[in-house]
């Protein structure tokens, strides 16, 4: 699976990205995946090698790149509970300066940047995202309606994004969200607006998994919600992007 390390200019400098793409020459459809708090990390390269196989040419950017290029903090090999106090006192204050304003920014600059890649083929372009980077995720799919045909968060905090924001939303989604992070109330909440919004959606609780299901360097991890997670992205990706 060829990989590459790139950098991305953008309004406020370089952001370094890690992307993957299938073998032999052709092109196919851009997928921009947005790493969740704790960046691109060996899990998030597999996880994109594992999309890049089915087909996509996927971009991985450093989204704290303001802050510095990758790793922005040392991670330990696994995100235990006993590190994540010490790992959160670093992470929160990327968290907290990556504003809506800065995100959209990015975005452009990301998009434009996926799609003149040689290895990425014409028309729309899939979003997905993990925790925050389920978030900007779903902000940049309402910021390019004509461009962005689906988007996919993960455990992700996408209620921040409002009502009024996701009516303007196009682009076939998929939401699966944790059940420690989302009560069938608010779920209900945020399915009606998605109802409103008139888009073709499926947002749902994945059964028994708490904040951050995907990602297997982490406690969170479960193993059969991840495959939940491949089986939903995938047939979303494949209804909304042709690989013709």
């Amino acid at each position: 699976m060829p990989t590459k390390t790139l950098h991305i200019s953008t309004a406020d400098g370089q952001a370094d990205a890690f992307a993957a793409f299938p073998e032999g020459g052709e092109r196919h459809p851009g997928v921009l995946m947005y790493p969740d708090g704790f960046g691109i990390r060996p899990v998030l390269r597999d996880m994109a090698r594992e999309l890049a196989g089915h087909g996509y040419y996927v971009l991985v950017p450093n989204i704290f790149y303001r802050h510095g290029p990758t790793p922005v903090i040392e991670l330990p090999e696994h995100i235990g509970e006993e590190a994540r106090p010490a790992v959160f006192a670093q992470l929160m204050p990327l968290i907290q300066a990556h504003t809506e304003e800065r995100t959209l920014s990015d975005a452009d600059d990301y998009l434009r940047f996926l799609t003149a890649q040689p290895e990425v083929g014409a028309g729309p372009v899939a979003v997905t995202g993990y925790c925050i980077g389920g978030l900007v995720a779903m902000r940049t799919a309402v910021a390019h309606p004509g461009q962005v045909a689906a988007v996919a968060a993960f455990h992700a905090p996408v209620g921040a994004v409002g009502a009024e924001s996701l009516a303007k939303l196009t682009a076939r989604i998929h939401l699966g969200h944790a059940e420690g992070d989302l009560t069938p109330e608010a779920l209900a909440e945020l399915n009606q607006a998605l109802d409103a919004a008139g888009v073709e959606y499926t947002s749902e609780i994945y059964p028994g998994t708490v904040h951050g299901f995907t990602m297997a360097d982490t406690d969170a991890f479960d193993a059969a919600a991840l495959q939940r997670h491949w089986d939903r992205l995938l047939s979303l990706l494949d209804g909304a992007l042709s690989k013709s």
